[in-house]
Protein backbone atom coordinates (compact mmCIF):
# COMPACT_ATOMS: atom_id res chain seq x y z
CA UNK A 1 0.00 0.00 0.00
CA UNK A 2 0.96 3.24 -0.58
CA UNK A 3 2.19 5.67 2.22
CA UNK A 4 0.11 8.78 3.63
CA UNK A 5 -1.15 11.27 0.72
CA UNK A 6 0.82 14.29 1.82
CA UNK A 7 -0.77 17.33 2.15
CA UNK A 8 1.20 21.08 0.95
CA UNK A 9 -1.45 22.81 3.16
CA UNK A 10 0.93 21.47 5.43
CA UNK A 11 3.98 23.49 3.63
CA UNK A 12 6.55 24.95 5.96
CA UNK A 13 9.39 25.78 3.67
CA UNK A 14 12.98 26.21 4.75
CA UNK A 15 14.55 29.24 5.40
CA UNK A 16 18.03 28.70 5.77
CA UNK A 17 19.69 29.51 3.50
CA UNK A 18 17.03 31.71 1.67
CA UNK A 19 18.38 31.01 -1.79
CA UNK A 20 20.95 28.89 -2.28
CA UNK A 21 22.70 30.48 -5.58
CA UNK A 22 25.53 28.61 -7.01
CA UNK A 23 25.68 31.53 -10.06
CA UNK A 24 24.37 34.07 -11.52
CA UNK A 25 24.95 36.79 -14.52
CA UNK A 26 22.90 39.29 -16.85
CA UNK A 27 21.47 35.94 -18.47
CA UNK A 28 20.55 33.39 -15.46
CA UNK A 29 20.25 32.74 -12.34
CA UNK A 30 21.25 29.14 -11.01
CA UNK A 31 20.41 27.52 -7.40
CA UNK A 32 20.81 24.73 -5.35
CA UNK A 33 16.88 24.35 -4.45
CA UNK A 34 16.55 22.97 -0.81
CA UNK A 35 13.92 19.70 -0.28
CA UNK A 36 10.81 21.17 0.88
CA UNK A 37 10.45 24.28 -1.12
CA UNK A 38 8.64 24.98 -4.31
CA UNK A 39 9.87 25.50 -7.17
CA UNK A 40 6.75 28.03 -8.96
CA UNK A 41 3.70 29.42 -6.29
CA UNK A 42 0.85 26.13 -5.62
CA UNK A 43 -2.62 26.72 -6.83
CA UNK A 44 -3.55 27.61 -2.88
CA UNK A 45 -2.78 30.96 -1.73
CA UNK A 46 -0.88 29.71 1.21
CA UNK A 47 1.55 28.11 -1.45
CA UNK A 48 3.01 31.22 -2.43
CA UNK A 49 6.84 30.80 -1.24
CA UNK A 50 8.86 29.72 -3.47
CA UNK A 51 11.94 29.50 -5.61
CA UNK A 52 10.36 32.02 -8.27
CA UNK A 53 9.10 34.57 -5.67
CA UNK A 54 12.10 34.30 -3.56
CA UNK A 55 14.98 35.34 -7.08
CA UNK A 56 12.10 38.50 -7.46
CA UNK A 57 13.21 39.69 -4.15
CA UNK A 58 16.44 40.47 -5.46
CA UNK A 59 16.06 40.00 -9.83
CA UNK A 60 12.18 40.78 -10.50
CA UNK A 61 12.59 39.50 -14.27
CA UNK A 62 13.61 36.14 -12.84
CA UNK A 63 11.34 33.07 -14.43
CA UNK A 64 11.73 29.52 -14.02
CA UNK A 65 12.61 27.35 -16.84
CA UNK A 66 11.89 24.30 -15.30
CA UNK A 67 11.15 23.14 -12.39
CA UNK A 68 11.75 20.39 -9.38
CA UNK A 69 9.42 18.93 -7.38
CA UNK A 70 9.18 20.25 -3.72
CA UNK A 71 10.47 17.42 -1.93
CA UNK A 72 13.53 17.22 -4.51
CA UNK A 73 16.46 19.06 -4.00
CA UNK A 74 19.32 20.49 -6.65
CA UNK A 75 20.21 22.48 -9.45
CA UNK A 76 17.42 24.88 -10.68
CA UNK A 77 17.91 27.39 -13.39
CA UNK A 78 16.22 30.97 -13.69
CA UNK A 79 16.44 33.11 -16.64
CA UNK A 80 16.65 36.83 -15.71
CA UNK A 81 15.17 38.37 -18.78
CA UNK A 82 13.07 37.12 -21.99
CA UNK A 83 15.29 35.92 -24.64
CA UNK A 84 17.52 33.95 -22.29
CA UNK A 85 14.24 32.37 -21.34
CA UNK A 86 13.56 31.39 -24.39
CA UNK A 87 16.66 30.30 -25.72
CA UNK A 88 17.21 27.96 -22.36
CA UNK A 89 13.85 26.86 -22.67
CA UNK A 90 13.97 25.81 -26.09
CA UNK A 91 16.89 23.60 -24.67
CA UNK A 92 14.92 22.21 -22.50
CA UNK A 93 12.32 21.51 -25.00
CA UNK A 94 14.75 19.53 -27.57
CA UNK A 95 16.62 17.80 -25.13
CA UNK A 96 19.88 19.68 -25.53
CA UNK A 97 20.48 20.03 -21.48
CA UNK A 98 22.02 17.22 -19.61
CA UNK A 99 20.48 16.24 -16.44
CA UNK A 100 22.03 13.60 -13.52
CA UNK A 101 20.01 12.92 -10.39
CA UNK A 102 21.48 10.98 -7.18
CA UNK A 103 19.09 8.35 -5.61
CA UNK A 104 18.89 6.22 -2.65
CA UNK A 105 15.76 3.34 -3.65
CA UNK A 106 14.53 0.52 -1.55
CA UNK A 107 16.66 -3.03 -1.81
CA UNK A 108 19.46 -3.89 -3.19
CA UNK A 109 19.25 -3.71 -6.82
CA UNK A 110 21.20 -6.48 -8.33
CA UNK A 111 22.71 -5.22 -12.25
CA UNK A 112 25.05 -2.67 -12.06
CA UNK A 113 23.23 -0.50 -14.79
CA UNK A 114 20.11 -0.14 -17.17
CA UNK A 115 17.94 1.55 -19.06
CA UNK A 116 13.85 1.75 -17.62
CA UNK A 117 11.47 2.19 -21.02
CA UNK A 118 8.10 2.91 -19.80
CA UNK A 119 5.25 5.25 -20.77
CA UNK A 120 4.20 7.67 -18.29
CA UNK A 121 0.25 9.16 -17.38
CA UNK A 122 -1.44 11.10 -14.82
CA UNK A 123 -3.16 8.35 -12.38
CA UNK A 124 -6.49 10.35 -12.51
CA UNK A 125 -7.81 8.56 -9.55
CA UNK A 126 -4.94 9.63 -7.27
CA UNK A 127 -3.29 13.02 -8.44
CA UNK A 128 -0.89 13.82 -8.60
CA UNK A 129 0.57 10.71 -8.57
CA UNK A 130 1.71 9.03 -12.11
CA UNK A 131 1.99 5.69 -13.33
CA UNK A 132 2.22 3.44 -16.03
CA UNK A 133 0.37 3.48 -18.89
CA UNK A 134 0.94 1.46 -21.95
CA UNK A 135 -2.25 2.86 -23.85
CA UNK A 136 -2.53 6.36 -22.60
CA UNK A 137 0.92 7.19 -21.66
CA UNK A 138 3.44 9.25 -23.05
CA UNK A 139 6.94 7.55 -23.63
CA UNK A 140 9.82 7.90 -20.82
CA UNK A 141 12.93 6.97 -20.51
CA UNK A 142 15.72 6.74 -17.64
CA UNK A 143 19.18 4.94 -17.60
CA UNK A 144 20.49 4.33 -14.17
CA UNK A 145 23.66 2.85 -13.04
CA UNK A 146 24.50 1.82 -9.14
CA UNK A 147 26.80 3.94 -7.51
CA UNK A 148 26.95 1.88 -4.06
CA UNK A 149 24.90 -1.01 -2.15
CA UNK A 150 24.23 -0.43 1.11
CA UNK A 151 23.16 -3.16 3.74
CA UNK A 152 18.93 -2.58 2.26
CA UNK A 153 19.34 0.44 -0.26
CA UNK A 154 21.06 1.34 -3.46
CA UNK A 155 22.41 4.56 -3.99
CA UNK A 156 22.21 5.49 -8.18
CA UNK A 157 23.00 7.61 -10.51
CA UNK A 158 19.93 8.46 -13.01
CA UNK A 159 19.53 10.14 -16.42
CA UNK A 160 16.32 11.25 -17.66
CA UNK A 161 16.29 11.08 -21.39
CA UNK A 162 12.63 12.60 -21.00
CA UNK A 163 11.47 14.93 -18.45
CA UNK A 164 7.84 13.10 -17.31
CA UNK A 165 5.86 14.31 -14.35
CA UNK A 166 7.49 11.68 -11.39
CA UNK A 167 9.43 9.97 -13.92
CA UNK A 168 12.58 9.07 -11.86
CA UNK A 169 10.11 8.36 -8.72
CA UNK A 170 7.91 6.19 -11.07
CA UNK A 171 10.44 4.32 -12.90
CA UNK A 172 12.12 3.46 -9.88
CA UNK A 173 8.88 1.93 -8.20
CA UNK A 174 8.08 -0.33 -11.69
CA UNK A 175 11.62 -2.14 -11.58
CA UNK A 176 11.04 -2.79 -7.58
CA UNK A 177 12.80 0.36 -6.07
CA UNK A 178 11.06 2.85 -4.83
CA UNK A 179 13.34 5.99 -4.06
CA UNK A 180 13.58 6.13 0.12
CA UNK A 181 11.03 9.00 1.97
CA UNK A 182 8.71 9.09 -0.86
CA UNK A 183 5.19 10.65 -0.09
CA UNK A 184 3.36 9.00 -2.76
CA UNK A 185 4.99 5.78 -4.51
CA UNK A 186 6.34 4.32 -1.14
CA UNK A 187 4.99 2.34 1.27
CA UNK A 188 4.73 3.44 4.99
CA UNK A 189 7.98 1.85 5.79
CA UNK A 190 9.87 2.61 3.03
CA UNK A 191 8.22 6.64 3.69
CA UNK A 192 9.79 6.40 6.75
CA UNK A 193 13.22 5.16 6.27
CA UNK A 194 14.63 8.17 5.36
CA UNK A 195 14.10 11.79 6.56
CA UNK A 196 13.46 13.53 3.26
CA UNK A 197 13.06 12.15 -0.64
CA UNK A 198 16.31 10.74 -1.18
CA UNK A 199 16.14 12.23 -4.66
CA UNK A 200 18.01 15.14 -5.87
CA UNK A 201 19.39 16.99 -8.92
CA UNK A 202 23.11 16.62 -8.79
CA UNK A 203 23.75 18.22 -12.19
CA UNK A 204 22.84 20.23 -14.94
CA UNK A 205 24.66 20.94 -18.34
CA UNK A 206 23.25 23.50 -20.87
CA UNK A 207 24.40 25.74 -23.40
CA UNK A 208 25.00 29.77 -22.37
CA UNK A 209 22.05 31.83 -23.75
CA UNK A 210 24.48 34.55 -24.93
CA UNK A 211 27.74 33.07 -25.31
CA UNK A 212 27.04 29.95 -26.52
CA UNK A 213 29.07 28.12 -23.98
CA UNK A 214 28.37 24.97 -22.39
CA UNK A 215 27.90 25.37 -18.67
CA UNK A 216 27.74 22.17 -16.19
CA UNK A 217 26.36 22.96 -13.07
CA UNK A 218 26.92 20.91 -10.05
CA UNK A 219 24.88 20.62 -6.08
CA UNK A 220 26.45 18.49 -3.96
CA UNK A 221 24.30 15.47 -2.93
CA UNK A 222 23.06 16.61 0.54
CA UNK A 223 22.42 12.42 1.82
Amino acid sequence: MPGPMPTLLDYHPPLDPYLNILHVDDDMLVVDKQSGLLSVPGKDPSLWDCVEYRARQTWPTAGMCHRLDKDTSGVLVLALNKRAHGRIGSQFEHRKTTKAYIARVAGIIAEDQGLVDLPLATDWDNKPRQRVDYENGRPAQTEWAVLEREADATRVRLHPLTGRTHQLRVHMKAIGHVILGDAFYADAETFAAADRLQLHAAELGLFHPTTGAFMTFVAPTPF
